[in-house]
């Protein structure tokens, strides 16, 4: 696989746009994506974006959201090279302000309000009590490599969640259920001078519309179910449905959002190590965020 073709997407991009130059200014650029922002010799401007499988259906998703009413960026033209889409997309310009939990909730009602799309994967009650195991397959293949050696702990809490899944995430299908953005952060919610839009839907899918709710405030700190209540209730409170609040699997719906939340980001992370980057020296990072992510797990969903 080409190691990073972002010259010659662009190119072909140009040429699909009818467009024979343009200078290229990085926004935000890491070894799987990268977002610039390009100005045309009449002083128009575009965004161009490219990334690296898994995140290589990305335009289809914002077409799709595009056209069921989400608001989302434009896509121009989208092209795929050796296993890398680049996208020219319109340009919103700067932001006016920051997206608060007030923004959060609101564009969560438009979102999980859309109708579903069949071409979107799903996440139900089946694949979310599967996550555990899949990340115990992870460590296998991991450890196969001679890799994630002293990582019994690891084991033992992803056996553990593996044991309880199946009780615990019964209500995965219950409202909200459909499109989830899946990276639902301030960041991804951009607030313009022509009203908002949604970013980065790279791995949106079909699911527990609580998993967005439990992803906005991020995963740096310790999960605060007090707090992510609160978002709930303004979410409810914003025309969101009220079964938002209704405890599933024996929880509440906060423990029940975080935990999961928290698990599916778990599997993501092991994937990512052994699939996607497949790089031994971001092990002990990997290692570090799956560790206290397991520990926020099994205190989200076991300890009731």
């Amino acid at each position: 696989m080409t190691a990073n073709p972002s010259a010659e997407l662009l190119d072909n991009l140009l040429t699909m746009a009818d467009r024979a130059t343009a200078v290229r200014e990085k926004i935000r650029v890491w070894s799987m994506s990268g977002v610039e922002r390009l100005t045309f010799p009449d002083a128009t401007t575009a965004i161009f974006k490219y990334a690296k499988r898994p995140f290589d259906c990305e335009d289809q998703a914002l077409r799709l959201a595009h056209t069921l009413g989400v608001p989302v960026p434009q896509v121009r033209a989208s092209a795929v090279l050796d296993g890398w889409l680049g996208m020219l997309m319109e340009d919103l310009g700067p932001a006016v302000r920051d997206a608060d939990d007030l923004d959060g909730v609101a564009a969560a009602v438009v979102l999980h309000g859309t109708r579903t799309a069949a071409a979107l994967p799903v996440l139900d009650q089946n694949q979310l009590r599967t996550l555990p195991n899949r990340a115990l397959d992870h460590l296998a293949r991991l450890r196969k490599a001679e890799r994630w050696q002293d990582t019994d702990d690891v084991e033992d809490a992803l056996n553990r969640i593996a044991e309880a899944s199946e009780a615990r995430s019964t209500g995965a299908t219950s409202a909200p259920f459909g499109w989830v953005h899946s990276e639902y952060h301030p960041t991804s919610l951009h607030l313009g001078q022509r009203g908002w839009r949604l970013l980065d839907f790279a791995r949106t899918f079909t699911g527990p519309g609580l998993l967005d709710l439990a992803s906005w405030h991020g995963t740096l700190d310790a999960p605060d179910p007090v707090r992510l209540r609160v978002f709930l209730e303004q979410y409810v409170t914003a025309g969101g449905t009220p079964d938002a609040l209704t405890p599933r699997g024996g929880l509440t719906a906060e423990n029940w959002a975080l935990g999961w939340h928290r698990m599916w980001a778990v599997e993501w992370f092991m994937e990512q190590s052994i699939r996607w980057i497949n790089n031994p020296a971001t092990d002990p990072a990997y290692i570090k965020a799956v560790r206290r992510h397991l520990t926020d797990v099994t205190h989200l969903l076991l300890e009731v």
